[in-house]
């Protein structure tokens, strides 16, 4: 018996979809988990873009292993609601965009509509400056040849998709590999004290005071849980129960999990792993005011004694930045869709997004160099966590309603963590304004 209320009718609007894009992929039926796999690296690279090299650098110069366990909260926060994510999307048979603008009114729809884009926006421009830094340090040339050559490198990977969405997911896939291993080096090189790291682990007593910790909290949690990427997830894995029959919407979910949780728990450890690298070179060695990525590449090499650290931590940067381009581009496609039914194909969705995202990322290199972009990349990720709320509140309603989702919704513990964390991230943006209002 099917105990989903809406599946005859996701079914009818199934079959009147176009069969492309992030939210028209055309329906399939698999039966093996493995068939569900690739969604969940598209979803993990954004969670180790730029702004996250930025952030976690910043913390681990600044403060030691102190903020490990706001990397390690922010990430289990973030393999929760991309869980709740998924599972609307493969139940409903539509993305949380789509839920939005059939539940809201028109102006709301709108207001999370704009505040969407802005978040896409500022995550691009972090993705614009990192592979800028990055080609700066690899070919040696400008930051601003490097912002234009980042636009040219968008379009590449987006190129692959006209060889099938498998290809484009292989190829982030192979980025995402190639930093694991490139940070499987650092870490041997950086030998760090595993014992003071295992101690960050635990909440710091400090994280809520001083002002200097919570405006980089703010900013792991940002780069880590992403707004658009709960869009997205939801987008990317909404064909996968065509039929919508329990025992197909079971097996997806079952193939989703294995996905999202494997490919958010590697994001993880590559996420420890850079503020790790950082505590034990730079905040070991008195390096502490280290903030910007141009100076960590300096200054590892002849810290760690193998000019081969520098050009991992370059290759790395600039892997992580090419990959997270498809993310956004994707991402903004699927809220663009789901919000206005305004559909644009994907360079156009990418030329639109990065022009927008250039002209911040242009205006910091030329006004303040490598160290104005730096700030820049932190700054763009607090927005991030400022917009966080406005995509988890409607995402975890939509979830546990039993007229939406049916037997399929989210209860119990699992709802019980999602509010907390939606909690969570509301105290640590209102700790936030408020260590900003002191400031003034």
């Amino acid at each position: 018996m099917n105990t989903n209320p809406f599946a005859t009718r996701r079914l009818r609007r199934r079959r009147r979809a176009p069969a492309s894009g992030p939210g028209r992929l055309a329906p399939r039926r698999p039966t093996h988990w493995s068939s569900f796999v690739g969604p969940g690296a598209l979803i993990a690279v954004g969670y180790m873009d730029p702004g996250n090299w930025a952030t976690a650098l910043a913390g681990g110069a600044s403060f030691g292993y102190r903020l490990l366990s706001v990397v390690l909260l922010s990430s289990l926060m973030g393999m929760l609601l991309q869980w709740v994510s998924s599972r609307l999307g493969v139940v409903t048979g539509r993305d949380l965009a789509q839920v939005c603008r059939e539940r809201f009114s028109r102006r709301v729809t709108r207001f999370l509509w704009l505040t969407s884009e802005v978040a896409i926006i500022a995550c691009d421009v972090a993705e614009v400056v990192g592979s800028a830094v990055a080609l700066q340090l690899l070919l040696g040339v400008s930051l601003t040849v490097g912002v234009l050559l980042s636009a040219v490198g968008t379009f590449t990977m987006l190129a692959l998709q006209h060889r099938g969405r498998r290809t484009l997911e292989a190829s982030v896939v192979a980025l995402i590999i190639f930093v694991g291993l490139c940070f499987v080096v650092e870490l041997a090189l950086a030998r760090p004290d595993w014992h003071a790291a295992l101690a960050g682990v635990v909440p710091d007593a400090d994280l809520l005071r001083n002002a200097g910790m919570v405006w980089l909290a703010a900013g792991i949690l940002g780069a880590t849980v992403m707004p658009h990427n709960l869009y997205l997830h939801s987008a990317l894995v909404k064909t996968h129960a065509p039929d919508g029959d329990d025992a197909g919407i079971a097996n997806a979910l079952r193939g989703v999990n294995y996905d999202t949780f494997g490919s958010l728990s590697f994001a993880f450890v590559i996420n420890a792993a850079l503020l790790i690298v950082a505590a034990a070179v730079f905040h070991a060695s008195g390096h502490r005011d280290v903030t910007d990525l141009a100076d960590a590449h300096r200054l590892i090499a002849p810290i760690v004694g193998t000019h081969w650290a520098a050009i991992l931590f370059a290759a790395a940067l600039l892997a992580c930045g090419l990959s997270a381009t498809v993310t956004g581009t994707l991402a903004g496609q699927a809220v663009m869709e789901g919000f206005l039914e305004l559909r644009l194909s994907r360079w156009q969705r990418a030329l639109l997004t990065r022009s927008l995202a250039m002209g911040p990322a242009l205006l910091a290199v030329t006004m303040f160099g490598q160290h104005g972009s730096n700030q820049l990349l932190v700054a763009s990720q607090v927005v991030l966590s400022l917009q966080l709320p406005l995509a988890v509140v409607p995402l975890i309603s939509f979830a546990s309603s039993r007229p939406l989702m049916g037997s399929w919704r989210v209860h119990g513990m699992a709802l019980v963590l999602s509010w907390l964390s939606a909690a969570g991230i509301l105290t640590l943006n209102g700790a936030l304004l408020w260590q900003l209002v002191l400031a003034e």
